[in-house]
Parts: structure tokens; C-alpha cells; sequence
């Protein structure tokens, strides 16, 4: 958290992620005074995008630019295991989106102020881009472990990331049956969807939670592989 700080990258992702959505939320577009409902669902489906593009772009150099520069072994000479490397990265990352959407916050009071919300809806809908956040920063993690270059861990992390953000909901449409309801269960949008509404679902939360296992338990295979090999 505090390298996020001393350079200008935390500076830079909480501008551009609330100039975005404040933009897209108050002033231009399906803003709010347009459709005239007392709604943040106009601003959930920015954060929806704004969010894949900026996680990976925050987690590329975590462990990329560690292996590149050389620190990565002085990172593992002291009493910490791989495990323990890759949480802390993990819970550095997330901590840093987490404090960009509470920034929006004041979103949800203005709008409390001005018209009737659905107050359920708005916290499902925060509780869903925390859970999407979670688990795009446990890929980004994965996707800089297993390479020294940064660019390509951010790409790699956005390629993993329009599966399960596009392809997958546009497959489940394309598809019916067993394969059809596979495609929608791995689908993170219609995850997504369903907290946005104010529907909270056990497999909604399962789901979203074991991609960040599965992401954070990658990561540390193969930063352990990576120091076997070394």
C-alpha cells in the first residue's frame, strides 16, 4: 500500500476511476437526471468496465517487475512463505479498489437526498464490484506471476478477464441445455447482474469467491515453481 502511495499510481487510478464514473453517473449519457430515477445502477455498469481495464493495469507489475528487477529474492530471504507473499500483494491491491469505490460513496448519499432509493439494490450492488474487484485482482496476480514483462501480464490479465467478463455470457446465449447453463454459470456479468439488483444468492458469492482462490492458489504455484526452478 505505501509503494501504491509513494508513486503516483494510486493517485492516477482514483482519478481517472472517479472521473470516469462521475462523469458517466451525473453528466453524459444514461446519467442520472436523464432516466430520472433515483438509481446507481447507471454507475455500477461503468465501474463494471472502468474497473476490468484499471485492476489489471494495477496488478501487472506486482510480481512482474519484482522478477524483472531482482527483489523478488530478497522479498523471499526474509520469514515470509509464498503464500504469504501472494495474499499480501493481493490484499494491497484490493485494499487500493476498495478505497477508489468508497470514494463513490458520496454518490449514494447525494442521491439518498435528492430522491427515493432502493437502499438494498445500491449495497448489493457495491458488495458485487468489490467481490468482481477481488477476483480480477486474484488473475492479475496470476497472470504477473508467470512472467517478467508487465505489458504482457496486463494483457494476459484482460484476455483471461473477457472470458468470464463477455465471452462466456455470449456463448451461454448461443448455447442451451447442459452447455448453455455451464457458459451462464461461468458467465461473472450475469453474476454480477443478479447483486446489481439487490439479489443476493449464495452461488453468486461462491462463485466469485472461488475465483480468488483458484487465482491467489495459481499464483502461488507458480511463484513456487518459478523459486524451485531458480
Amino acid at each position: 500500500m505505501q509503494s501504491f502511495f509513494d508513486s503516483l499510481i494510486a493517485y492516477i487510478m482514483l482519478v481517472l476511476f472517479l472521473g470516469f464514473s462521475g462523469f458517466f453517473t451525473w453528466l453524459y449519457g444514461a446519467d442520472i437526471f436523464l432516466v430520472g430515477q433515483a438509481s446507481l445502477q447507471g454507475f455500477f455498469d461503468i465501474a463494471f468496465w472502468t474497473l476490468f481495464f484499471f485492476i489489471p493495469a494495477i496488478t501487472m507489475r506486482m510480481l512482474a517487475e519484482e522478477r524483472k528487477t531482482g527483489t523478488i529474492e530478497l522479498l523471499l530471504t526474509k520469514a515470509v512463505t509464498d503464500r504469504q507473499v501472494i495474499l499480501g500483494k493481493f490484499i494491497a491491491c484490493f485494499l487500493l479498489v476498495a478505497i477508489a469505490i468508497a470514494f463513490t460513496i458520496p454518490y449514494y448519499i447525494t442521491l439518498a437526498n435528492i430522491g427515493n432509493v432502493d437502499h438494498g439494490a445500491v449495497w448489493c450492488g457495491y458488495l458485487g464490484l468489490l467481490l468482481m474487484s477481488a477476483a480480477y485482482v486474484s488473475i492479475g496476480l496470476f497472470t504477473s506471476s508467470i512472467t517478467n514483462n508487465q505489458i504482457v501480464a496486463f494483457l494476459l490479465a484482460l484476455f483471461i478477464g473477457l472470458f468470464f467478463h463477455i465471452i462466456f455470457g455470449v456463448l451461454s446465449s448461443n448455447f442451451t441445455g447442459f452447455l448453455g447453463q455451464l457458459f451462464h454459470t461461468l458467465s461473472l456479468s450475469s453474476h454480477f447482474e443478479s447483486l446489481s439488483r439487490g439479489v443476493i444468492d449464495t452461488k453468486d458469492i461462491v462463485y466469485f469467491l472461488s475465483i480468488v482462490a483458484i487465482g491467489i492458489l495459481m499464483a502461488q504455484m507458480s511463484l513456487s515453481k518459478r523459486n524451485l526452478t531458480n
